[in-house]
Order: C-alpha cells, then structure tokens, then sequence
C-alpha cells in the first residue's frame, strides 16, 4: 500500500519505516511535531513525508484500502449510535418561537447611517 520512492542513489539515513512510525507516534498522542522521539529520526523529515503523503491524498488511500480489507473479511461493524446528551442548542435558539409565543420585533432602526447627536436638528419625515 505505501508509495515506492522514486530517487535512485545513496540509501537513507533514516528508513521510511521508522519516519511512518513517527508519524504514528505523533497522531496518537497528539503531540507537537517537534516532540517525536529521536528514534524516529529527525522531526522535520517525519513532518515532511507526512505533508507529502498528505497532499497526494496517500493517506486516504491507505486508510480507504484497510476500510476495504476489514470490512470484507467482516471485521468491521457498522453501527451507527447517535447520544444526544452532548447536543447544545446555538446561540439564536434563545430567540425563537416557544409555545406560540413570539416576541414582539424591535422599532426600526433610524435610516441615518451615523449615531445621532443631541446637537443634530430632528430628521423630517
């Protein structure tokens, strides 16, 4: 599933199995990039490999590959299960219409497109 390399030459220094393995240490525990063990090899070249991957859409293909495989050999279950115990009502909820009541609406606002002063003479109209 991984992507072959493509530059003929010197081998690496560090292999790409230990950079991915960075890159999975760092997704799991959420860690900033800067953080991944040196065992993994430099920060910056895991980051690089992963943005790489990332931008060819690598890691989608991966990940919708291992979906594939799981679910044909019936290891995945797909449940669906919705909790609406962490469901919160948006801010203009608190506006709306309870039990047939409905708040009056505001006065219209001065068609002037600046604040009025207590000096400014009254607008005709």
């Amino acid at each position: 599933m991984l992507p072959r390399g493509i530059k003929p030459g010197r081998p690496q220094v560090w292999t790409r199995r230990q950079l991915i393995d960075g890159i999975r240490w760092r997704t799991r525990t959420g860690a900033p990039w800067r953080d991944v063990p040196e065992r993994y090899g430099p920060w910056d070249r895991a980051y690089d490999l992963f943005r790489r991957w990332q931008r060819v859409a690598t890691w989608a293909r991966i990940i919708t590959q291992l979906h594939a495989e799981a679910d044909a050999k019936r290891l995945i279950t797909w449940d669906v299960n919705v909790d609406s115990t962490v469901c919160e009502a948006h801010q203009h909820a608190a506006r709306a219409v309870k039990r047939g009541i409905s708040r009056k609406s505001r006065p219209a606002e001065s068609s002037s497109s600046r604040p009025t002063m207590a000096s400014d003479p009254p607008e005709a109209g």
